[in-house]
């Protein structure tokens, strides 16, 4: 992948990033919400993170290395 392709990739990442918060917060504000979907959802968007920060990490190499 090239610069672009990963710039690509990684505004994806951040838009399902940013989708995710919303269904979960819309899960979350019912009245009894569906506690597995709702823990499905958010160990989604922390796997979301892990990746958006190794792309991140991919686009800016690390100086002191």
């Amino acid at each position: 992948m090239d610069e672009r392709d990963l710039r690509a990739h990684l505004d994806a990442l951040k838009t399902e990033h940013r989708d995710l918060d919303v269904a979960i917060d819309a899960l979350a504000g019912v009245a009894q919400p569906d506690q597995l979907r709702l823990a499905r959802l958010k160990k989604r968007k922390l796997r979301l993170r892990d990746e958006i920060v190794a792309v991140e990490n991919l686009l800016v190499p690390n100086i002191l290395a």
